[in-house]
C-alpha cells in the first residue's frame, strides 16, 4: 500500500497551491508520487457535487443536509479510486490529496448544531467512506489554518474552479457558512489530532508560501520515512 497525505483547509486556504508544491518536491526527491484533487470536477462522478455547489438543490448550503451532501462527495472519491488512482495507491505510490474525506467533516459537519450531533456524524462518515466504500484512510491530515477574514480577501481574487468564471458557489458566497466551517474545522482538527499549520499571523497577514511549504514537507517526510 502507498501513503496518503490529505491537505485540508477551508476555502482559499492554499490547499491547491500547497498540494502541487508538495507533489513537485516529492518527485524531485525521487519519490513515486501522485497528485489527486477532490471534487474531481473533470469526471462525471462529480456531477452531483457540481449541481449542489451551483445551487440546484437550494441556494443555502443547509438546504441539503450534512448526510446527503456528504454522499455526493463520497461517491466522487469512490468512483475515482476504483477507476483511477487506487491502482497507484495499491502499488505503493505516495498520494497527495488536495482535499479528501476530512473535507466532509470541515464543511458538512458545520451544518450541525451541537457537539453530540457532530460526534454521531463523524462516526457515520468514518463508517461510510472508509468501511463501506473501502477508501483508504489518510496516513496524515494536514490542516491549513487560514482565518476566515483573510481567506475571504483571497477568495475575491480567484476564479471558480468548476467553470473558471468569477461566479462563487453556494459555500463561497455565504460568509456566515464560511465562518461556521472554519470554527467547526478548528474544533475537529483538535479532536482528531490533525497536523495544523498556521497560514497567517495574529494580524491576518498571510505567511510566505515557501515557509508553509517547508512545514508541510517536514510532516510529509516524517510520515514517509516512518512507514
Amino acid at each position: 500500500m502507498g501513503i496518503l497525505i490529505a491537505i485540508e483547509g477551508t476555502d482559499s486556504s492554499g490547499k491547491q497551491t500547497q498540494s502541487e508544491k508538495l507533489y513537485a518536491t516529492l518527485c524531485e526527491m525521487g519519490i513515486k508520487a501522485r497528485l489527486v484533487s477532490f471534487p474531481a470536477y473533470e469526471c462525471d462522478s462529480s456531477a452531483l457535487v457540481k449541481m449542489y455547489l451551483a445551487g440546484e438543490f437550494g441556494t443555502d448550503p443547509k438546504d441539503v443536509n450534512a448526510y446527503a451532501a456528504s454522499t455526493f462527495y463520497a461517491m466522487d472519491r469512490f468512483a475515482t479510486f476504483r477507476k483511477d488512482w487506487g491502482r497507484d495507491y495499491n502499488d505503493g505510490t505516495v498520494i497527495v490529496a488536495d482535499r479528501y474525506v476530512p473535507s466532509n467533516l470541515i464543511h458538512q459537519a458545520s451544518k450541525l448544531d451541537n457537539e453530540a450531533e457532530k460526534d454521531v456524524f463523524i462516526k457515520w462518515l468514518d463508517e461510510l467512506e472508509y468501511n463501506h466504500l473501502g477508501l483508504p484512510r489518510p496516513d496524515v491530515t494536514i490542516f491549513l489554518d487560514m482565518p476566515t477574514e483573510t481567506a475571504q480577501k483571497l477568495m475575491a481574487e480567484r476564479a471558480n474552479k468548476i467553470d473558471n468564471s468569477n461566479k462563487k458557489d453556494i459555500h463561497e458566497r455565504n460568509s456566515e457558512y464560511l465562518k461556521k466551517s472554519y470554527q467547526n474545522a478548528k474544533g475537529i482538527a483538535d479532536k482528531l489530532l490533525w497536523d495544523v499549520i498556521p497560514c497567517a499571523d495574529k494580524d491576518g497577514n498571510v505567511r510566505d508560501i515557501s515557509d508553509i511549504s517547508k512545514d508541510i514537507l517536514e510532516i510529509a517526510k516524517s510520515k514517509i520515512s516512518g512507514k
